[in-house]
Parts: structure tokens; sequence; C-alpha cells
């Protein structure tokens, strides 16, 4: 299995934590989220995504497995809380420290 890199991991803990701000500051400015074809963009896109269905509704998430190929991280997640529960794929695009692109089927 591939070592989480730290913005993913950073991603999942400001996740379990809670923690909106921190989990904002994960992403770059600029940063595209597609939730099974619902495409949120920036920050301000993030932030409403997380609202509805992320930390606002109280998901907790744990890797599984996670592998890189192509430049993108491949992560099968397992989530529970008030919204999904269950595992699905998250794929994230990294720029530096911060995610730029997740893309959640």
């Amino acid at each position: 299995m591939t070592i989480t890199p730290d913005p993913i991991r950073r991603f999942v803990e400001a996740t379990n934590a809670g923690d909106s701000e921190a989990f904002l500051g994960t992403f770059t400015d600029d940063a595209f989220l597609s939730d099974w074809g619902r495409d949120f963009h920036g920050r301000d896109g993030v932030a409403r995504w997380n609202r509805s269905d992320n930390i606002g509704v109280q998901s907790n998430l744990r890797i599984v497995r996670i592998a890189q190929r192509d430049g993108v991280h491949h992560a099968r997640v397992a989530v529970t809380g008030n919204g999904f529960n269950g595992e699905g794929d998250m794929a994230f695009t990294l720029d530096g420290d911060r995610i730029a692109s997740l893309v959640i089927s």
C-alpha cells in the first residue's frame, strides 16, 4: 500500500475532527471537486460540498487502501456519519501540499 500523502491525511483528519477551516486549507484556491457528477469549483464550491456532504453531515472517513497511478492518488474510503455510509472511491490530484482535484465515484 502506498503511504498516504500529507494533504490527503490532513483532509481525513480535518473531516474526522469536524474542522472546516483545516479541511478547506487542504485545497488549492482553484480546486475542483466532483461528487458523482456534481461539480464544485474553488474553495467556495468545496465549502458548499463540505457543508452538505461532509463535515455538515458529521462524516467520518477511513482510508481502506490507497495507490498512486499516473500522478493521481486513488483511495478506497470507508465513510460513516449522517449522510452516505459505505465505501467509495476518491481520486486525488495534488499540487504541492494541497489538493487540486478530488473526484468521488
